[in-house]
């Protein structure tokens, strides 16, 4: 295992051995960030899940008031009055089977991809491709619908997708170490309010475990959970 650098440890430093609210976290972040480029900010919580069983899977989607400091590449696949529709919403690229096979070929560049239904048995094709990488279009995250617009829109906005892992914790971005403090403290709610509501009725006991957030290259910083729980 590598061993830390000399920032890394100062930053580490920084930290007081305590659960910090969010606001007191993110100027903290902020403060011990020290790498040169504006690294992305994540949200980690560990839930007390178990993803092995279908009704305890968290997976979800949230807007954030603030967006993720940069326009994701969004990709349709559509057809008939849908592809302008797409287009229109600002769609980096529509088109029909000719995307799936355009993918299936190798071609990745792009952030997010939302299908029609009526695509989704040539889209299906690309489970293999899209689904490792988190990709594939799905009901649950509003990624296969008619209201492409809605959608394209949506995720330009800054919409981030959460989903469990199989170790029950959920990574997600809720910014940049650039953005104000007020954003970012927004952002980081909006997403943890997020998961919260997310709970499955299957769940029982303590639901949050942890929730940490940091920066690419900084170290985590622990949140209360108790207290974002009580005011969520």
């Amino acid at each position: 295992m590598p061993k830390a650098g000399k920032n890394y440890k100062k930053a580490a430093a920084a930290r007081e051995r305590k659960l910090y609210r969010l606001d007191e976290a993110v100027p903290l972040l902020k403060k011990i960030a020290f790498a040169k480029f504006n690294e992305t900010v994540e949200v980690s919580m560990n839930l007390g899940v178990d993803p092995k069983h279908a009704d305890q899977m968290v997976r979800g989607t949230v807007v954030l008031p603030n967006g993720l400091g940069k326009s994701k590449r969004v990709i349709v696949i559509a057809s008939g009055e849908k592809v302008k529709e797409a287009k229109d919403a600002g769609a980096d690229e529509v088109g029909g089977e000719d995307i799936v096979e355009k993918i299936a070929g190798g071609w990745m560049d792009f952030d997010a991809v939302v299908a029609t239904p009526d695509m989704m048995r040539s889209v299906g094709k690309l489970g293999k491709v899209l689904g490792p990488r988190g990709l594939m279009p799905n009901p649950k995250t509003g990624t296969v619908t008619f209201e492409v617009a809605k959608a394209v829109k949506e995720i330009k906005a800054g919409k981030v997708e959460f989903r469990v892992d199989k170790t029950g914790i959920i990574h997600a971005p809720c910014g940049k170490i650039q953005f104000e403090e007020k954003n970012l403290y927004e952002n980081a709610k909006a997403l943890i309010d997020a998961v919260i509501r997310a709970k499955p009725a299957s769940s029982k006991g303590k639901y949050v475990r942890s929730i940490s957030i940091s920066s690419t290259m900084s170290p985590g910083i622990w949140i209360d959970e108790a207290s974002i729980e009580t005011h969520a």
